[in-house]
């Protein structure tokens, strides 16, 4: 895999055998006082074959939040993958919502992959849990098990999409970190809510050529699973080698 590193370079067309993807997150579109992202859009769709959100579309997951990005992203014109994020549960909209990103074309991985150009896209919301040996466990009282399981079921939710995958070019798509590295930045306290290695370990099992995420928005820009697998946190927040609010990637 090869990242764009410039502004110049991302005019050049992908090399032979590649397939440039877009990747930004966190959008948080509001009802009222957003930026409109048509020209974001339209600038997206001259230099890359395909768009992935990694979450966060709205800020507070209502319809009408849906319905403007999906009224911005009819300026799109390539193939957009996406997943969903924690803000996008916030109104208790979210099958709403889902409908909403689906009918303007958005192909919504909750669980699923789809490929596209020939790269396999498998994508889930993720969860939190913590990283490493600080990683919380199913102990204790009842709510701290019910957290543990969703962190487990979102796992196993990536795990089949994973093994739905057949091209050679596999790329995940999260919402939340699988790897504290991408996180550094955010205060130590919330790393646990950012996201979990259960994640990685899930990865790493699998022959995958990156995993883009978002949600922590002071977080690092590349990191690594333990396995080798190149972590990218493409939070439009976080400045990335394009100069601009997504990444670029020839895969």
């Amino acid at each position: 895999m090869t990242e764009a590193k410039d502004e110049a370079i991302t005019r050049e067309p992908a090399p032979a055998g590649t397939t440039r993807i877009a990747a930004l997150g966190d959008l948080h579109v509001k009802e009222h006082g957003s930026p409109s992202y048509k020209e974001l859009f339209e600038e997206i769709s001259q230099i890359a074959e395909i768009l992935v959100l990694t979450g966060d579309l709205t800020d507070l997951g209502k319809p009408k939040e849906a319905e403007i990005l999906a009224a911005d992203l009819r300026a799109c014109s390539i193939p957009v993958v996406a997943v969903l994020g924690n803000h996008d549960y916030e109104c208790g909209c979210v099958e709403e919502v889902s409908k909403i990103m689906k009918d303007a074309g958005v192909q919504l991985l909750e669980g699923q992959a789809v490929e596209i150009k020939g790269v396999g896209f498998a994508g889930v919301k993720g969860f939190a849990g913590g990283f490493g040996r600080h990683m919380l466990g199913s102990f204790g009282e009842p709510a701290i098990k019910a957290m543990v399981a969703e962190s487990v079921e979102e796992t196993m939710r990536l795990e089949n999409a994973l093994r739905q995958v057949r091209s050679e070019r596999a790329m995940v798509v999260l919402h939340y970190a699988p790897i504290p590295e991408t996180v550094m930045g955010e205060p130590p306290e919330i790393y646990p809510f950012l996201g979990s290695s259960r994640l990685a370990e899930t990865i790493d099992r699998f022959p995958v050529r990156a995993v883009v995420h978002g949600h922590a928005h002071r977080g690092t820009y590349e990191g690594r699973t333990p396995g080798g697998a190149p972590v990218y946190n493409v939070a439009s927040h976080i400045e990335k080698p394009t100069g601009r609010p997504y990444a670029l990637f020839d895969l």
